[in-house]
């Protein structure tokens, strides 16, 4: 059977091998070097060296305003959706009547396209607040919080599925241990139960800040005419696409450079709460 597996694994690992250079290794290399170009087709380019990346932080206005915005949408999105989707866990862990329905009923916003949320939230937001005469399309403050309560809506439900599976992979020995030797809910919650769920938290706060820095469909549909309120992924979208001031070559060196900043923004700010929340592991 050995030797069956290992003449046969080049033949099943090369097909999806071969996918996985041409669609992400070759276009990533190929946008990299770009960032260092400027072009108007991939294949017409003219290196042009630093000069992208450094027109980013001194002739484009929008995107240390994007990545500032960004950040903080990053951090709020992460506390409040992991802790209410824990607590609801929490709460649906309880054995209570009808758990099955809310879970499902919780879960069912994260199966709503991003353009689809936008819109949806957009006409809910608009409606009340138009009695106050605000449109979140162009309102930064109000549409900063608006992105805050679509971010939650849709993703509290998976998140709470996951904690869902770590809460109910705790031994009940351990909160009978803990009742015994008089501990209360809330010593047993952040001694025993927190602890214990580390591994959902690792996922669940590397799936929500991966997501929130991402952002891009719910950011345009909901408040995308607005530069004020245009994250990092809009931002770059945009500049694609606006051309005022500079030639088109440039706009598009300009788009790829902030791509790549971007993605290295993402990756070492990811690996460092992987690395972090999975030290927490190890020690309990």
């Amino acid at each position: 059977m050995q030797k069956t597996l290992k003449k046969y694994f080049p033949v099943f690992l090369l097909p999806t091998l071969a996918a996985f250079l041409i669609s992400f290794v070759i276009p990533f290399i190929m946008g990299v070097w770009l960032s260092f170009t400027e072009f108007k087709v991939v294949n017409d380019s003219k290196w042009v060296g630093l000069a992208n990346y450094i027109r980013i932080f001194t002739e484009d206005k929008t995107f240390i305003n994007s990545l500032r915005l960004t950040v903080k949408f990053t951090v709020v999105s992460v506390i409040t959706i992991n802790i209410l989707a824990f607590l609801l866990a929490l709460l649906l862990t309880r054995g209570l009547k009808g758990t099955n329905a809310f879970r499902t009923v919780f879960f069912m916003p994260n199966l709503i396209g991003g353009i689809v949320l936008g819109h949806i939230w957009s006409l809910i937001i608009n409606g009340v607040l138009g009695f106050f005469g605000v449109d979140i399309t162009y309102d930064p403050n109000y549409g900063f919080w608006g992105l805050v309560i679509l971010m939650n809506w849709q993703l509290i439900g998976y998140m709470m599925i996951i904690y869902i599976a770590g809460l109910q992979n705790i031994p009940d020995q351990l909160s009978e241990a803990a009742a015994i030797d008089g501990a209360s809910p809330l010593q047993t919650l952040f001694h025993i139960t927190i602890p214990m769920v580390m591994p959902s938290v690792t996922i669940c706060t590397f799936l929500t800040l991966t997501n929130s820095f991402k952002l891009f469909d719910q950011n345009l549909a909901l408040n995308g005419k607005s530069a004020d309120t245009s994250l990092l992924a809009l931002d770059i979208y945009k500049t694609f696409y606006d051309h005022t001031g500079l030639k088109l070559a440039q706009w598009h060196g300009m788009g790829q450079a902030k791509a790549v900043i971007f993605f290295l923004l993402v990756a070492v700010i990811a690996f460092i709460q992987l690395r972090a929340t999975r030290q927490k592991e190890v020690e309990q």
